[in-house]
């Protein structure tokens, strides 16, 4: 080794050690106390936003939950006040900008200013494109997109004022890597990274800052409340397995402290589990190569017929594979995140 090159090495080990300690001193300086702040979770009645408001509530935040169902509302508030949580609930459709604005007026009064917004309800419609509709994709824009636009647009001026605030858009690997059977959602997530990222690089300078979060599988016990289309029995199957399985997919817990620890520190970025990562990585790298393996993989999935464009719950598409004891751990996620009845 010349001189010359060892002094480059030196200097880049330099260099990198000084970014490195940079992001460290900034990640130090943004470090945010979520003890006694209001967060706002919207979706937060069942799965992974209710498991972020315990979260939330060990962490000392009041935590306001919106949703569309009074019924689950109620029973989060009970799982919630039992764990010694202050808490506030408000019925709510994010995808009506006049119902937003009035639950984060209701947030206000009861609470004061929402502090922390954790954009995270959504909805899961799976099966071949050939059964989609015009009203899935738009519902899903509506759902992924549109919603939190609204409360974004709803708790910005107030961050402003105060000079501060986090923002945390659950998104998903399907916002990074588009998958078969799940086009109006991917597409939708998509929309959702997009306005995350412009978001983070927009708000900076007003001391907020915007998190994005692409999960990959989760065990929040969410299926049975998913919509399967065409031959829906089997869609449920695939699905509700593929979320079950330990290897591939995490649990919601441990998502929603990752998910917590990612918000009190400002971060910008957080892809969840290491299939995750492993697929976003890939996809970067051999982007042509990672779609002519999706195309293989939507051979082996159920083709169009069954109810066709009609829907049915996961709860109602129940086989002999699903549920099973290989769909356990969500089926336990499912009773424990209040997502059955």
């Amino acid at each position: 080794m010349n001189g010359n090159t060892g002094r480059n090495l030196v200097l880049a080990a330099a260099g990198v050690g000084a970014v490195l300690a940079a992001r460290a001193y900034l990640r130090r300086q943004r470090a945010y106390r979520l003890r006694g702040k209001t967060v706002l979770i919207t979706g937060g009645s069942r799965g992974l936003g209710l498991v972020l408001a315990r979260e939330l509530v060990r962490e000392g935040a009041r935590v306001a939950l919106c949703a569309r169902d009074l019924d689950e509302l109620h029973r989060a508030r009970a799982d919630l006040i039992e764990r010694g949580g202050h808490v506030f609930t408000v019925p709510c459709d994010i995808t009506d900008q006049a119902q937003v604005e009035n639950m984060v007026r209701s947030v206000w009064n009861h609470f004061g200013p929402v502090d922390v917004l954790i954009n995270n309800a959504g909805v899961i419609e799976v099966g071949p494109l050939e059964v989609m509709t015009l009203e899935d994709f738009e519902e899903a824009m509506k759902t992924h997109y549109w919603g939190p636009v609204y409360t974004t647009l709803a708790v910005l001026p107030e961050m402003r004022f105060r000079g501060g605030g986090r923002i945390v858009n659950i998104t998903s690997i399907g916002g990074k890597v588009s998958v078969p059977h799940l086009v109006p959602y991917s597409a939708s997530k998509f929309a959702l990274v997009g306005l995350s990222e412009g978001l983070r690089a927009e708000l900076a300078k007003d001391n907020i800052f915007v998190t994005t979060v692409c999960p990959g599988l989760m065990r929040t016990g969410s299926p049975p409340n998913a919509t399967f289309k065409g031959q829906h029995r089997a869609e449920y199957a695939w699905f509700s397995i593929s979320d079950s399985l330990p290897l591939i997919s995490i649990s919601a817990e441990r998502a929603a402290r990752r998910i917590v620890t990612a918000c009190k520190y400002g971060e910008a970025e957080v892809v969840l589990s290491l299939p995750a990562k492993l697929v976003v990585w890939f996809h970067g790298l051999f982007p042509g190569l990672t779609a002519d393996l999706l195309s293989l993989t939507n051979r082996l999935l159920p083709g169009p017929g069954g109810i066709g464009t009609q829907r049915a719950l996961g709860k109602d598409s129940a086989s002999d594979l699903s549920p099973s004891w290989l769909t356990s751990w969500s089926d336990r996620a499912s009773q424990q995140n209040n997502e059955t009845n």
